[in-house]
This record gives C-alpha cells, structure tokens and sequence, in this order.
C-alpha cells in the first residue's frame, strides 16, 4: 500500500498492488509441471543445460513474472477511483453505485457496480487458497471508505435492475 501525503495527516492518495506472493504464485504450476515433464517423461535425456540450467531458467522466470502484473491494482484519488488492469481506467465516485466483495471459486475479489450497470472486478485487492493476502479486509473497507466519503452530496443511488420492470409505467 502507498500513501501520498501533502502535509497533511489524510493521504492524498491510495495505491493496492499485488502483493509479491500473489505476482509470483500464478507461475509456480508452470515451474512445478515443467520440472515434472523432463524429469518423467525421459529421465535418460537431461534438460538443455543441464539440471542447472533448468534452475536457473525458472529462477528467471520467477523473478520476471512479477513485472507483468505489477502494475495491477487500483489507486484511489479524491475524484476518482483509477482502476489499473491491462488499460488503465477512470471511474468518478459518483458513478459508482456500490462497493462488494465477490467469492468466485475460493478467491474473494473486490467489485465496483457502475450506474450504468458496468461491473468492474479488481486485480488488487484480492486473496484466495494460494494467493493469500492478510489485509484483504482492512483494504475492502479503505476502498468502501473512499466512496463513502468522495462521493459527494449530490449522488443518487440508482435503482435496481430488476425495479425497472416492477414500476407501473407512467
């Protein structure tokens, strides 16, 4: 989490990343079945380069494969929530209609409902069974403060899909 202040004790703003496990651990499949393969399906015939050189190829991996998803996360301003995925969007507090944590197969995700009906699932903050994070839901409750406060006066909540087709017409 990084915080920028401007000599005041609020921050200015707030940046969630990945955590350093959660960058690493989507490749840890690829390491751990790519070593299986060579070891198993011709235990006669050594890897290019030896048993080193198999080390030393996941061992770059590894280390490379955080700078992919670096960037992923989400920074909170005090006009907008900027959502940093592959492309970098910009949400104004005020077209978000809500702030869930949703669960979809173990791993629970932060979710921005737009009011134009837009659902926005975040890279960070996340946690799940290998990607764990521990402040997960000190997080969820920062990003729901944020809206709750920037806001502004003037927001209306909009209804519902679903009460669209409930209404009497006019």
């Amino acid at each position: 989490m990084g915080r920028s202040r401007s000599g005041t004790s609020s921050p200015v703003q707030v940046r969630y990343r990945l955590t350093a496990w959660q960058q690493t651990t989507p490749f840890l499949p690829a390491v751990v079945g790519t070593t299986a393969v060579f070891f198993l399906s011709a235990p006669d015939i050594p890897p290019p380069g030896g048993l080193t050189g198999l080390v030393t190829f996941w061992i770059v991996v590894l280390a490379l494969g955080p700078l992919f998803s670096f960037r992923f996360g989400i920074t909170l301003t005090p006009t907008a929530a900027v959502v940093h995925n592959l492309r970098r969007r910009t949400i104004p507090w005020s077209d978000i209609q809500g702030v869930q944590i949703e669960s979809i197969l173990g791993t629970r995700t932060v979710v921005l409902y737009e009011a134009g009906g837009r659902r926005t699932a975040l890279r960070a903050p996340q946690t799940g069974f290998l990607s764990w994070d521990r402040h997960f839901e000190e997080k969820f409750h920062v990003v729901g403060e944020w809206w709750l406060s920037h806001r502004g006066p003037d927001w209306i909540p909009v209804p519902p899909p679903w009460a669209w087709w409930n209404t009497p017409s006019a």
